[in-house]
């Protein structure tokens, strides 16, 4: 296992790379998706890796897939490099915990976000329109304040380099279709209700998160990452207090030093501080042990 910023593998086809996983096609059917350590904010990739992000992000997301799988399939087929392809050994180091094979799927053209706290872009918008994403919510809510029920409030999909935007319950249905739109909010709300009383017990808070979906022949399944710090906020539930910030095992730590900085949130990013990517890893390392039970063993962690 080591740090892996960017992969290339002779003899495979790179079919994407994003601004985290890098992603393969083995045969018509399967692909391979690398998780690197590349690090985003703000839709933008920034020049630090954080060690061994990839590796928590993977492992996290198995762990989530297999505790939802019944409520949808999802697209795993191999998760450890032993049973990966002969053809893939020899680049076992660069796969060796962040790396998944999977079924192939369409992805659908949008994210399904779920807002179980009023924070992040969800409060800005409500400050300015007195809504989110056209959910029409009561005046006067503190920042951090628990929504009830939770939102569903897809964005679009952008291309590196670009940003996400959200977008209305009516904008998406003109994109996929009403029926593909109930389906995928009802199934994004039963996994965050699910997740959100298992974290809970657990001491942790899921402010928000984000899931996507792709087709599989006529299956919806779900695909890419689920329930880990790039894309939820995981808020300590002790520390939980309406009408400010809270503290957080996710990227927001990240999100409030750049902000800070005075960027832009234009392509280049400021250079990182080692101690602010240590503190990032800190906090991704923790929330994996905190919901899984266990520590994730990584070099030098």
């Amino acid at each position: 296992m080591r740090i892996v910023t960017s992969t290339q593998f002779p003899g495979l086809e790179r079919v994407s790379r994003g601004k985290v996983r890098d992603i393969y096609a083995l045969d018509p059917d399967h692909l391979l998706i690398v998780t690197t350590d590349r690090m985003s904010a703000f839709d933008v990739v920034l020049g630090e890796p954080v060690p061994f992000k990839g590796v928590i992000l993977n492992q996290l997301t198995i762990f989530w897939m297999r505790h939802v799988a019944d409520l949808v399939p999802n697209h795993l087929v191999a998760t450890e490099v032993a049973d990966f392809p002969t053809a893939l050994q020899p680049f076992a180091d660069d796969l060796d915990g962040r790396a998944v094979i999977v079924r192939r799927a369409k992805p659908l053209p949008m994210e399904c976000i779920v807002r179980g706290y009023l924070t992040g872009s969800g409060y800005k918008d409500y400050l300015a329109t007195g809504s989110v994403c056209g959910h029409k919510l009561p005046p006067g809510l503190p920042e951090a304040a628990k929504l009830t029920p939770p939102l569903f409030t897809p964005s679009t999909k952008a291309e590196v380099g670009a940003h996400d935007e959200n977008i209305t319950l009516a904008t998406a249905k003109a994109r996929i279709g009403e029926g593909l739109v109930r389906r995928v909010q009802d199934i994004s709300l039963a996994i965050y209700e699910r997740a959100r009383a298992f974290a809970e017990a657990r001491g942790i808070l899921i402010a928000d998160t984000k899931f996507e979906f792709g087709l599989h022949g006529r299956d919806l399944i779900l695909i890419d990452e689920v329930l880990t710090p790039d894309s939820s906020r995981f808020w300590p539930k002790e520390d939980y207090a309406p009408g400010r910030s809270q503290p957080s095992f996710d990227k927001q730590y990240l999100r409030d030093w750049l902000e800070a900085s005075g960027w832009d949130k234009r392509s280049p990013a400021p250079s990182i501080p080692d101690d602010v990517i240590r503190q990032t890893q800190s906090r991704y390392l923790e929330i994996y042990r905190i919901l899984t039970g266990h520590p994730l063993p990584i070099p030098n962690a």
